[in-house]
């Protein structure tokens, strides 16, 4: 009676656990789909050099946030790192998704690839700028020698990569191109981008800057009082645009929904934002053939 009493039991428990089986496996299934939309609805992290003053940058990031939050409808961070170098590493860890890089960042960063490039003025290409203050003698960049001199940091392309070959090419640094050849031991200072490179120049620290054209040309980096002290000594190029570089390992219908939501500053209202983060209009290129006259200029830098 008892083993009657058992195996009536046990059936009953199978079919009980087979029903539950069965109605479990719809909400399973629904789990997995909530999870695998979760996974397309994940953080797209993005990074900006810090190239500008703090406080704007911090308005700006938020604007960005923001702006492709919207368009992509999925939650956006955009962070400010302290150097291209953790943004490499992001890209090869897979932290950061997408940066706004110099052409040399790009090209030291194996883990990206180029998404959308600027275009000023109708070219992919700008000029690097020395810059001091007006009531200074100098008008040329062979009277910047022994002078205390700060470079936009050691990685800038146009803050320091162009303005290295230019005085390669002029003869005024031999092969190992050290600029303290030329500007003197103990002169050459470097910064973490073109304020705190001008910043230098404006306290006395240094006599000239190298920097992107813009940082004097264009209200962009510097206020209106900042701009109003400084004067071009002299200029070289040509320097490959900024880049937008997103992760290689991102998806391929990813980047393409990326490049779309970005390429979206260019219209209308947007256009402000734009200028203020990426400084010009954003154009699709060619990764080579963009950072061709870098990689000339790189032939003839320190190795």
């Amino acid at each position: 009676m008892t083993k009657i009493i058992y195996t009536k039991f046990l059936i009953a428990f199978c079919s009980l656990a087979f029903l539950l089986g069965c109605e479990t496996n719809p909400a399973n299934q629904t789990v997995s789909n909530q999870t695998s939309t979760n996974q397309t609805k994940q953080k797209l992290v993005i990074a900006l050099r810090p190239d500008k003053n703090p406080d704007q940058m911090m308005q700006e990031r938020e604007s960005l946030q923001t702006f492709l939050g919207e368009k992509l409808a999925r939650p956006v961070e955009v962070i400010i790192p302290l150097s291209a170098a953790v943004i490499n590493e992001g890209f090869a860890n897979g932290t950061i998704d997408l940066g706004y890089l110099s052409a040399n960042d790009l090209i030291n960063a194996k883990d990206a690839e180029l998404l959308l490039v600027g275009e000023l003025n109708g070219k992919t290409t700008y000029k690097s700028y020395w810059l001091a203050l007006k009531e200074k003698p100098y008008e040329k960049v062979e009277d910047l020698r022994g002078k205390p001199v700060a470079f936009a940091s050691k990685t800038s392309t146009s803050g320091f990569i162009i303005p290295l070959w230019d005085l390669r090419r002029k003869n005024l640094v031999n092969e190992k191109a050290d600029p303290e050849e030329f500007f003197g031991k103990g002169n050459v200072f470097y910064g973490t981008g073109y304020v705190s490179a001008v910043e230098r120049v404006l306290n006395g620290e240094a006599e000239a800057a190298a920097v992107s054209y813009y940082v004097l040309d264009e209200d962009k980096h510097l206020s209106a009082e900042q701009r109003g002290k400084l004067k071009k000594v002299a200029e070289q190029g040509d320097v490959p645009t900024h880049i937008i570089a997103v992760r290689k390992s991102l998806a391929a219908d990813e980047k393409a929904k990326l490049k779309q939501a970005i390429l979206t500053l260019n219209d209308g209202d947007s256009q402000q934002l734009r200028g203020k983060v990426f400084t010009s209009k954003l154009v699709e290129a060619e990764q080579e053939k963009h950072l061709a006259p870098l990689r000339e200029a790189l032939a003839v830098a320190p190795k």
